[in-house]
């Protein structure tokens, strides 16, 4: 993608360089290809996301810490092999319920096997409610505006510590269309957020730490 992207629509790596600018955004290592490479061969694996690692700082003059393996497939020995790469502080993956259990999405764990390495999990819910829901005139919480979303990250203080929003960057404007809102709900999400005293934006790798 990156690749396309430097070729067929520069433009768009533009933004991506604004973004590394502010010194807010955090890039994440991936495998090059957008693969599975590590259901069948580990070496292809680390090949990939060592190469993108390494076009990742090229670009945005950033060393990934953290790890997003293809699609957010997931397993402990997927975990641990990255964590004995030695490059990353952490890896992420979904909060799905029938794995949870009673544990809860929002707070940071270590995967099982590893001694450093943390698990990041994805809350998806309120994920979803931004990524499909948004624009749902069915859903009984349509329409979805920034200070009610704000107040669901906030009622989940004192039970968890972090709440991990991850959706795919064709979210806005291709699966919400401007006409949505969507773009004005993103504008004013950060302000109501941190009208809660006890609310902050990290990047996964200040979360890590």
């Amino acid at each position: 993608m990156l690749e396309q992207l430097q070729q067929y629509c520069p433009e768009v790596m533009s933004t991506f360089d604004a973004l590394a600018e502010t010194g807010c955004v955090e890039f994440l290592a991936e495998t090059y290809y957008h693969s599975l490479s590590f259901l069948y061969s580990r070496d292809e694996f680390a090949e990939q996301v060592k190469k993108h690692s390494e076009t990742i700082e090229y670009l945005f003059g950033q060393k990934p810490r953290v790890f997003r393996n293809t699609e957010l497939i997931y397993n402990n020995d997927l975990a641990c092999f990255v964590e004995s790469m030695g490059d990353f502080d952490a890896i992420l993956t979904e909060g799905a319920d029938h794995i949870l259990g009673i544990r809860n999405p929002n707070f940071v764990y270590r995967p099982k096997g590893c001694s450093k390495l943390k698990l990041l999990l994805k809350n998806y819910s309120l994920s979803d409610d931004i990524a499909f829901r948004f624009s749902n005139r069915g859903w009984s919480q349509w329409p979805l505006t920034a200070d009610k979303f704000a107040r669901w990250i906030s009622d989940i203080n004192g039970n968890g510590n972090v709440v991990n929003l991850f959706m795919d960057y064709e979210t806005f404007g291709e699966h919400q269309w401007e006409d949505t809102g969507i773009f004005d709900f993103m504008r004013h999400l950060p302000e109501q957020i941190l009208r809660h005293p006890d609310n902050d934006f990290k990047t996964p790798s200040e979360i890590a730490r």
